[in-house]
């Protein structure tokens, strides 16, 4: 079945308002870029949005963020992003921040099937506890905190219940893929981008490398084609368009 589709555009035509979506990356690295600014073209808005971190002011996901198309986050590290923060703190944003471990999981147990599971990560701190401000009130009072988690022991230890994550869609970036979906990821985009793409119920990836079908080994895929939906293939200048939060050298 060949999933290719003419444009990210179109790959992204029918995501709606208040639509939840996985989106892979780590940082700006193996951000899948050109379907988020191909969604910030269609005009979605009110979107929950599960991610490691939120982009940065003017690029990947901070490009929705400063449309005001963002409704909710689920992240883990948002400190490259200063409207983030002032939409946070203002109120206009929900945000819950989640251990990255923690966050990896929950996106990978959704993907399998999984409804829950227990942790040590969180435990005797806010995370299992509650209490996380999730929303603010224009006033810089709370207006909505994280509830409290249900704790268990087990052989002595002391572990805290957290829920997969499924989103409607998933926006993810491969190095190669094939026209059946089967993808590839290199070095550090790796991070975050097979599990996002497994929790999605419509998976779509942008690809700088399409390739046909037998073409990649059994052996290097990463990720199995009946977890993807959409293939985009990028053009050359797509591909090599990546961008670094921090870009640092020796002198």
């Amino acid at each position: 079945m060949d999933k290719v589709r003419a444009s990210a555009a179109r790959a992204v035509a029918d995501i709606s308002d208040g639509a939840s979506l996985a989106v892979g990356g780590f940082g700006l690295s193996g951000i899948p870029d050109v379907l988020i600014q191909a969604l910030h073209a269609q005009g979605a808005t009110g979107l929950h949005v599960v991610s490691n971190n939120c982009g940065v002011d003017g690029r990947g996901l901070g490009v929705l963020l400063s449309a005001g198309r963002i409704a909710r986050v689920t992240g883990s590290y948002v400190g490259e992003n200063k409207e983030f923060a002032r939409q946070y703190l203002s109120g206009e944003l929900e945000v819950e921040l989640v251990p990255q471990g923690t966050l990896a999981e929950r996106l990978r147990a959704g993907g399998a099937g999984i409804p829950a599971f227990y942790t040590p990560a969180g435990v005797g701190t806010q995370v299992a506890r509650g209490g996380l401000p999730w929303r603010y009130a224009a006033d810089g009072t709370v207006a909505l905190a994280s509830p409290p988690k249900e704790t268990r022991d087990f052989a002595d230890r002391t572990y805290v219940l957290e829920h997969g994550i499924t989103t409607d869609f998933a926006l993810v970036r491969a190095w190669r893929g094939d026209r059946d979906g089967n993808l590839v990821f290199r070095k550090s985009a790796a991070n975050f981008n097979p599990l996002a793409a497994t929790a999605g119920r419509v998976t779509v990836a942008e690809v700088e490398q399409l390739v046909e079908p037998g073409e990649l080994s059994p052996d290097e895929v990463h990720l199995p084609g009946i977890f993807v939906q959409r293939i985009v293939a990028l053009t050359p200048t797509q591909a090599a368009d990546k961008h670094v939060e921090k870009r640092t050298v020796r002198a």
